[in-house]
């Protein structure tokens, strides 16, 4: 018989209502619920002492989360965040009466009720984003929130808990004997690895995690410096006030209908070979070819493989207009009727018999944009020139610094994501600006944006049989540099 481990001792006590049942009653909680009670008739003493610090919490959340989503707040408080939100249905739950009576008359368009977050009963339907901030400090069982807030979830749903760093325990007690902030006295200190632990053993996967607030204090220019600049340094921002983390709960599905779209230009050559090496998988596949007016004969290639193919399903499109790699991908992504989309290079430089194993990880819910990488095993001579593996390097510190998650390898044409979570980046693709040539980077950047679960699946890289590269090394390296400064803006510094 193995060793229970923490997690399974926290599943026992759950599913025996042990947990519940004893920190339902405590003394701790008693003690919390009477404090916000006293403190609801307090609120505008505070209010300007923490203006900017909550100014800065709210900023952050509503780069998180688009308008007019579904959200559940746990531990709403004043109800500001919700209300700042804008959403299509909002619903807050605190453990104070007075707190909720308060922010129900004050803002009747959204829905307070008083529950405990850690046994939820009076929430119903299910919300695309679940949040909590600053509340986890004052929890009895993390596990049981985490737990309770299940039925609430579906294959969309975003978890969001923002909490206090340790490292500023000190200051904030000074701060509240000082009269600078709400006295709250009872918190616990959790770190970031606690809290990923604590939702991985709950069964919910980590998407980012980081930190933001470095100067919780409004002084005209400083503050912002501070919090825009210098609190991005990978370094100092571990000084940071509050730490967040954002997590989903895998759903696995096993009958997707796939599309893979293959741009082409002048690949004549390796037309036929891609498809009859294609395998079936899932719930079906479709093939799309978009052609970027070819010369060599391609078109005419396309046209009689589908015709000596017809139990194939193949579709094309002349993608006419606007040329480039990124409209050919638009324009089959479109066109596509599956409900996962795969890009997959008409070079056949990755193997066309690696598309089940993104199949594989993206039905099973181990991530929701799945990302090939060229540069974990050997590759073939010749298969990427130096200058293209130093920038491919280059590109992947930056990129790893941008989404706060290791990225090996950017400019993969293989690339996997579900149609829904495609439609999200395209429909907010003005965020970053359109002059991307290859779609890459407005893919990650956009899937960052939303909060998509990015993985990376390793390929092998094999050298082109067929055509020439149509990458222009200075040209598009230079394209792809001010990408990446727009991106640091547009993710770091503006939020």
């Amino acid at each position: 018989m193995g060793a229970f481990n923490a997690g399974d001792v926290a599943q026992v006590l759950y599913r025996q209502g042990i947990t519940n049942n004893i920190m339902g009653k405590s003394k701790r909680k008693e003690y919390i619920k009477k404090r916000f009670n006293e403190l609801a008739g307090e609120k505008k003493f505070w209010k300007k002492k923490k203006d900017y610090y909550n100014r800065e919490v709210i900023r952050f959340y509503k780069f998180l989360i688009p308008e007019k989503s579904s959200v559940l707040e746990l531990g709403s408080g004043s109800g500001n965040l919700l209300v700042a939100l804008n959403p299509d249905k909002g619903v807050g739950i605190d453990l104070s009466r007075e707190l909720v009576k308060e922010t129900s008359e004050k803002y009747p368009h959204l829905e307070f009720m008083q529950d405990d977050a850690e046994n939820i009963k009076k929430v119903e339907g299910e919300f695309d984003y679940i949040i909590s901030s600053d509340l986890v400090g004052h929890l009895d069982d993390i596990y049981s929130i985490l737990k309770s807030i299940e039925k609430y979830t579906n294959n969309k749903t975003r978890i969001i808990f923002s909490f206090y760093s340790r490292f500023w325990e000190p200051v904030i007690k000074i701060a509240e004997a000082l009269h600078l902030k709400i006295p709250q006295n009872l918190q616990n200190w959790i770190s970031l690895n606690d809290m990923q632990n604590l939702l991985e053993i709950s069964g919910y996967k980590v998407i980012n995690r980081g930190m933001a607030v470095l100067f919780p204090v409004y002084i005209p220019a400083i503050s912002e410096i501070f919090n825009r600049i210098i609190a991005k340094i990978p370094l100092i921002k571990k000084l940071c006030l509050a730490h967040y983390i954002v997590a989903r709960k895998p759903y696995a599905e096993n009958k997707y209908k796939t599309s893979v779209i293959v741009p082409s230009l002048n690949e004549k050559g390796n037309i036929e070979d891609l498809v009859k090496r294609t395998p079936k998988f899932g719930g079906g596949i479709e093939i799309i070819f978009v052609d970027g007016a070819s010369d060599d004969g391609t078109v005419e290639e396309i046209q009689r493989v589908i015709d000596s193919y017809p139990a194939i399903d193949i579709k094309f499109i002349a993608q006419g207009g606007r040329f480039g790699k990124n409209d050919a991908v638009i324009k089959g992504f479109k066109a596509a009727s599956g409900d996962i989309l795969m890009i997959h290079d008409s070079d056949i430089t990755v193997d066309p018999e690696t598309l089940p194993a993104f199949y594989e990880v993206i039905s099973s819910g181990k991530g929701e944009f799945i990302n090939g990488s060229r540069l974990v095993y050997t590759m073939e001579k010749q298969a990427m020139r130096f200058l293209n593996m130093l920038g491919n390097k280059f590109f992947s510190v930056v990129f790893s610094y941008l989404l706060n998650q290791r990225i090996k390898d950017t400019l993969c044409g293989t690339k996997v994501l579900f149609k829904k979570d495609w439609q999200k980046i395209y429909n907010n693709r003005e965020y970053f600006g359109d002059f991307d040539p290859f779609g890459d980077f407005e893919l990650l950047f956009g899937a960052a944006k939303q909060n998509i679960d990015i993985v990376e699946l390793p390929v092998k890289y094999r050298a082109r049989q067929y055509g020439n590269i149509k990458i222009s090394r200075f040209k598009h390296g230079l394209l792809l540099l001010k990408m990446s400064l727009i991106a640091l803006w547009k993710l770091k510094i503006a939020i």
